[in-house]
Parts: structure tokens; sequence; C-alpha cells
């Protein structure tokens, strides 16, 4: 590691010399990178999280692209007056569908679903039963015959009959057909069970991934519905809209937000803390100087607070733009989870500057020339900071090797990011410190040869105190690790919006189904069609914890050649013969009457009667009807587990002919994503440690020093587990990301505490924790606050990403300052440490 200082030396030399060029070249490169940066923007869609090879993904991007998969926004409209509702739900239609868009002069929307068509489905209900449906009205029909016939029997006894308790009736019923029938044939407006409620969708033209489109639809959209003016329908009418959509357009902003607030936040702390330490630093060292020295007063000295935040975040914020600049064109956009790696990244990459400013100060104080101390400094801090850099860089870098994007984008960014950061600390600051002495802008004076700096305590007091007690505290952690909690709960890790949560209570009793979450199969014909029914039925009938509740397809129902359309033709005609029976023929009910206006079909349906309102849900973009099998799951897929059992039973569905088949929906890509995450995660971090092993004992040649940095990591990770073994914190795939970055962060205390002791010999912990311990205290608190600021937003699988990172870092932090040191005394004093 020395040779490569040496290797770079002449650069730092020719930035002392030529700091003007060296700082504005910089500035002009950043200010590019900085354009580039300005077009990121977020994909919060997760299924852009997993590798598009990846068959369950590449199956969705499928369906997107054969069904559409378009999200309509919602309209609600509430008043005591159901005929109010419906005149003003038309005026709305039709006024909606005539809005432009005026930056492109298209319409918003380009088809609304309010009423339905329900009249030929009514007439030809049976053809739209299944076969198991027909024969099971067959069944019922016969049952209801032979009930008929022994009621007209005046000799006939039932000697049962008292016996015969309710529900107990093993009687054939047409529950099945009931409810396919009440889905497929619904009320004529989409309104709930007292028609106080009208809901209704409209289909975006654009498409939802263009945020300002989004924006100017609502925008328009509000405009719109003061215009009609609801009350003048009805006093009391209310009028909702958003839906999904909304919820799409009110999470990214959300994440916007997120990522604005955390940067003010994180930044305006870490600005406050470096103005004060080095403020009273410099205050101090300027303090110890000869008297005549000390020119300046303590206001020249307030005024010139800002000075510090100068010097390391100019190059800081040039890193910056040069890491997102990349980012740009080598990504071209970040996720949910790299979204506030610019905050992150600041109280970082700020760390390399303190260490370095900070013994510049101790050099110029003792009475040191410039250059010399900017050299000095270089020399000295430039090893461990290197080191330190390298080791937090690669072992982000190995999270690239993940096929969870966000491991891997993460990882890249965040990677570079280090790298520009310490190479800017390293080249761009020490020009830095040259233009602002020059200027008079930092008051170092020499301090007074009166003045002799000894440290006050020679040893670490409590040595094997803290020994012990660390031992014992890791000992107890790590033997309860095993009770250490994954958090599978989707629904925990995803915000809420109250508009969003209003607007589902405001619409609910409208259309609402139990079947939620469903996964789609394209097949490639119809045949594979009807075998995909019977081996996912087969697959639910064979596994008692099934997660499959139903699975159907319009073919059907709908049949898609003459020789099946004749085979259900034969069934209904059967049941119009039933139906004409002398015993039931007059008999009043409602399930008779149903069948008797839906067995009317005497000839195949043609497509083109079926109403748009059903059609619309199978169809492809092309106008024709999908070949899709709809998989219903048992309960919500919230979940983790309960969406990977889904996954595991029909996330591949293998038919007799040996074709494969993969199911798409976005809870089956999150369950592909959290399985990823779990193969994945344990690897990851093994590989970081070996990484940072590796980088540790390469920098200081011996195994012994490569443990004893080691140890504010190792230790401070089992505070870490401790901490959330107490308090009841569970790891997520949010906060999974963290592990790796505590890993190449949390080194970096040990690698500086145990370079400056090396440094000054044996019996200089003490000095080394007073100077070395300030830098890695700030260094350590600066990155905590960089993630702190993912603290106070509204996403609670980023906040969870700021807890673990921020306890995570302490607990290293907090091993440096007491476990290190005391373990450090205690080799000394069985001289087990030599000079």
């Amino acid at each position: 590691m020395h040779k490569l200082i040496r290797f770079f030396r002449p650069i730092v030399r020719y930035n002392v010399s030529h700091p003007y060029l060296v700082v504005t070249f910089s500035i002009i490169l950043a200010a590019v990178a900085a354009i580039f940066a300005s077009r990121l923007t977020v994909d919060t869609d997760i299924a852009n999280l997993l590798p598009e090879s990846n068959e369950n993904v590449q199956a969705l991007r499928e369906l997107e692209q054969t069904a559409g998969g378009e999200t309509p926004m919602q309209v609600a409209i509430k008043s005591p007056d159901f005929e109010a509702n419906i005149r003003f739900a038309e005026r709305l239609v039709q006024e909606s569908l005539n809005m432009e868009y005026s930056r492109t002069g298209n319409p918003f929307f380009n088809r609304a679903d309010l009423r339905r068509e329900t009249d030929v489905l009514k007439d030809n209900a049976l053809y739209l039963a299944t076969i198991e449906e027909l024969q099971e009205i067959e069944r019922y029909l016969e049952n209801e015959i032979e009930t008929a016939r022994e009621e007209a029997n005046p000799f006939l006894v039932d000697f049962f009959d008292d016996f015969e308790e309710e529900g107990d009736s093993d009687e054939p019923e047409i529950d099945d057909f009931r409810e396919s029938y009440d889905e497929f044939i619904p009320s004529e407006y989409p309104v709930n069970d007292d028609s106080t409620l009208v809901v209704f969708d409209l289909y975006p033209a654009g498409s939802k991934s263009d945020i300002r489109y989004l924006e100017d639809l609502f925008s328009s959209y509000e405009s719109l519905v003061e215009r009609l003016d609801p009350e003048s329908y009805h006093p009391e009418m209310e009028v909702q809209y958003g839906g999904r959509l909304k919820r799409h357009l009110n999470e990214f902003q959300s994440i916007m937000n997120d990522v604005f607030n955390s940067f003010g936040l994180g930044i305006s702390g870490v600005i406050l803390l470096v103005m004060l330490y080095f403020f009273i630093k410099k205050y101090l060292n300027y303090q110890q100087a000869d008297e005549k020295y000390r020119k300046h007063s303590f206001l020249g000295h307030v005024l010139r607070m800002p000075v510090p935040v100068l010097v390391i975040g100019i190059p800081l914020l040039i890193s910056l733009m040069w890491t997102f600049g990349i980012t740009y064109f080598y990504l071209g956009l970040l996720n949910t989870m790299t979204s506030v790696l610019f905050v992150i990244l600041f109280g970082l990459g700020i760390d390399y500057g303190i260490h370095y400013y900070a013994r510049y100060i101790e050099y110029r104080s003792d009475g040191v020339t410039i250059e010399d101390s900017v050299i000095a400094a270089y020399e000295k801090t430039g090893s461990a900071i290197i080191v330190s850099a390298l080791t937090t860089a690669s072992a982000l870098f190995v999270l690239m090797f993940a096929d969870f994007r966000g491991f891997s984008e993460f990882g890249f960014i965040s990677g570079i990011g280090i790298l520009f950061a310490v190479s800017c600390m390293l080249f761009i600051l020490p020009a830095l410190l040259v233009i602002f002495e020059r200027w008079n802008w930092i008051l170092l004076n020499p301090k007074s040869e009166d003045y002799e700096s000894r440290a006050l305590i020679k040893r670490y007091p409590y040595a094997r105190t803290v020994v012990t007690a660390g031992v014992l505290v890791s000992a107890v952690v790590l033997f309860f690790s095993t009770n250490l909690r994954f958090e599978y709960n989707f629904s925990n890790l995803e915000p809420t919006f109250p508009e969003y949560e209003q607007f589902k209570e405001f619409s609910s009793g409208v259309d609402e189904s139990t079947r939620s979450n469903p996964a789609y199969i394209i097949a490639e014909n119809d045949q594979d069609v009807f075998r995909l029914l019977e081996e996912i039925r087969e697959i639910k009938n064979e596994n008692p914890d099934t997660m499959i509740d139903e699975v159907e397809a319009l073919q059907e129902r709908f049949p898609p050649n003459n020789e099946m359309a004749q085979e259900k033709l034969g069934y209904i005609a059967e049941i119009r013969e039933l139906l004409q029976n002398d015993f039931i023929r007059d008999q009043q009910d409602e399930n008779l009457d149903i069948l008797r206006r839906g067995s009317q079909t005497k000839e195949p349906l043609d497509e083109n009667r079926i109403p748009d309102y059903l059609k619309n849900r199978f169809m492809t973009r092309e106008g024709e009807i999908g070949r899709f099998v709809i998989i219903y799951p048992k309960s919500g897929l919230s979940d983790g587990l309960k969406s990977i059992a889904f996954k595991e039973e029909v996330g591949e569905v293998v038919l007799d002919n040996g074709r494969e088949y993969h199911a798409a929906s976005t809870s089956i890509v999150a369950a592909t994503m959290l399985d990823l995450m779990r193969t994945e995660s344990p690897y990851m971090v093994t590989a970081t440690f070996i990484i940072v092993f590796l980088f540790i004992w390469i920098s200081f040649g011996h195994i012994r020093w490569t443990m004893i940095a080691l140890i504010p990591l190792i230790v401070g990770l089992l505070w870490l587990f401790g901490i959330q073994l107490l308090f009841g914190l569970k790891f997520n795939f949010y906060n999974l990301v963290v592990l790796p970055a505590i890993l190449g962060i949390g080194c970096d205390n040990g690698v500086h505490l145990a370079h400056r002791y090396r440094d000054e010999g044996r019996k200089s912990m003490w000095n080394v924790l007073s100077s070395t311990g300030q830098h890695i205290s700030i260094g350590s608190f600066t990155t905590m606050m960089g993630f702190a600021g993912l603290l106070f937003t509204s996403h609670p699988g980023l906040q969870s990403i700021g807890i673990m990172a921020t306890i995570g870092i302490g607990m290293t932090l907090l091993s440096a300052l007491t476990f290190l040191p005391a373990m450090v005394q205690f080799l000394e004093d069985r001289g087990w440490i030599h000079d």
C-alpha cells in the first residue's frame, strides 16, 4: 500500500502547485455529469429488481405485451338518489372521453366502463357455463323433478324428515353456476347494494410511467369535476376518483419527497456536525499558539466556520456528480433501494475528507508548511484511507454479482461512489487547502514552544473488565442468534397512502370479489389451455395445503371450436327438456327462472355478441380472445411465505407433452425476488467478509494485526444482532442490502485505529483515541446521519434501511472505542504486542 501512496505522490504535488487549474477542471467535469444525473428517474416496479432472464419476469412481460396490463382510473359517485348518480356518471363519462391532453393534443382517456349490456348474457347464460356446471345443473333439475314428484304423491310419508337437520342435506345444488353467473352477469350499472354508490373505470390513453402525464391528468380531472358541479345533480352528491392509478402516482411522489427530505435532513446534520467539530478543533489549536500570532478574534473564527464544509464538501459533491452521471449512462434509472444513495454516499464519502483534513490541521499546528502538511497528511492518512475505501468499495462491488438487482445496482452505485469520493479527497481536497490558505480562510498557527502535548493516561483503564464484558455479551448474542427473524409480510414494508385508503373505503361495496392477486399463464394453443386446467387442478387436489383456490379460462366457457360448441349445445338441449317436465314447468323459483331464460341458445354464440365489459378482461391487444389460464390463490399473498408457496405450486407448470409454462403475476415476481434474496444473501455476506479480510491482511501484512483491525466489525455486528433480538427488529428484503455495506463500512474504524497505533507504538492507545478516535467518531456520526435521514421517510422499507445501518455503524463505532482498545491493552499487558 505504501508503494501505491508513493506512486501517486507526484499527482498530489502537481495539484498543490496548480490548485486553480485542478479545481476548475474538476468542477467543469462535475457540471457536465450533473446534467446527465438530473435526468435519472425512479422506477418503483418490483419486477425490474429481478433479471430479465428470470422466467416469471419474462412471463409477466409477455402478459403485459399481450393483454396490455393497463391500470384504470376509478371514479366513485355517491348520493341517496340513484337516478341522479347515473345522470351525473353518464355526463362525466362523456366529458372525460372528450378531454384532451394539451401537451400532445391526444385524449386523456380512450374508453370507459359504466353501463353493462347484460341481456345477451342472461339469454345465453348456459352457453357460458362450463361442462361441469352444466352437469351440475342437470343433477339439480333431476333432483328438483324427483322432489316435486314425491311431493305430488299423496301416499308418500317421509319417516326420516324429522331427523334431518338444517345443513345436512346432500341434495344437488347449483352453487358453482350461480357464483359464476353472478360474476359474469352483474347488475346493469356498477352500484352497491342500496344503489347509492356508482363506481366506473376510465382507461388512460397515456402510460402510467409518464409521471408528468399523470400529474396533468389528475389536475385536469379535478377541474372537470368542479366545472360539472355534482351538487347541482343532488345536494348530497360526493365524487372521488383515483384508485390504483392515483396510488402509483402517490408512491412515486412519496419516494421523491422522501429522497429530498432525507437528503435535506441528513446533509444538514452532517454539515452542522462537521462545522462544529472543526471549529472547536481549530480554535483550540489556535489558542495553543504564541500570543503574538493570535491576531484574529473569536468572531473571525465563527465567520470561518463554513470553511471546513467547503474544503470537504466541494470534492464530495464533485464525486457525487461523477457517480450519478455514470449511473445514468450505465443504468439509466434508479430503483426504490438506490433512490436514497445520494444522501448515503454523502455521509460515507465525507469520512475520508474528515480524516485527511483533521490530520492536516495537526501538522499545521505543529508548524509544518502548507505544502509539507498536505504531503504529510497524504502519506500518513492516505494508506489507511485507501485501504478502508478499497475494502468498502470492494465489499459493495461484490453485490454486483447478485441476480437481485436491488443488490447489484446498490453495489455498483455505492462502490463507484466510494472510489470517486476517496479520489477527490486525496487529489482535489489538497488543491482546495492551498487555495483557502492563500485566501487566509484557514486560521492555523504553530503551537507555542511552552505547550507540550502528552497523554494524561498511558494505558486504557479497566481493559480486562471491558474485554470480559464484551466477550460475554457477544457469546450470549451468538447463542440466541438463531432467534433472528425475517419479515415476510410485504404489507408491513409498503407505505400507506391516506388518500388511497380513503378512496377504497368510499368506493367499497361495488363489484367486490373475494378473488384477488390471480396468476396468469398464456397458452400457445387451445389444447394446452385445457391441459393446463387439468394439470393445475391435479396439483391442487394432490396438495392438502394447496394455495390454489380456483383456476379458469374463457375457453371453458366460450367453446373455441365447433365440436366443443356442439357438445355444449347438446347439454343445453337436455336442460331445456328437463325444464319442460310437468313437475317443474310452472314452478316459481329464482334458479329455475334463470335457467329457463339462459337455456334458449340453439346455435353457437358469436363472440361479437359478448359485451365488452366481459370480453375485455380476456382480450389481447390485437382484439382477439386470449388463451389465458387464470389461477386464483386461496388467500391474500401479502404474506411472503404464502406467496412463495403459491409460486412453488404454479410458478412453473410442466405438461405431459413436455411443454413448460411459467405463471405471471406481481405476487409471483415478489415471491421470486424474496426467494432469490434468501438464497443470495448468505453468499453475498460471506464473499464480502472474505474481501474485507483479504484487503486488510494485504494492508497490514500480518494476521494478528488483521484480526485486531477486524475486532470492531465482528463484535459490532454481534452487538447489532443483540439489539435486533432485544427490540424485535427483523431483517427484510430492503435492509438486507445493508449487511454487506456495514461489513465494508464497519471495518474503517478498526483499520484507522490499528494503523495509527502501529505508527505510534506501544502504550499509545490513549493518545490514538484522543486523535484518531475523534476522527473515526466524527466520520461514523456523519455516515450514521446520512443513513438516519431515512428514518424520517414515509416508506417503511427505507426506514428499515436507516434503522439497520444507523444501529450497525453505531455498534461498530462503540466496539472500536471500547472493546478494541481494551483488547489491545490486554494484549500489551501480556507482551503479545511489540513495537
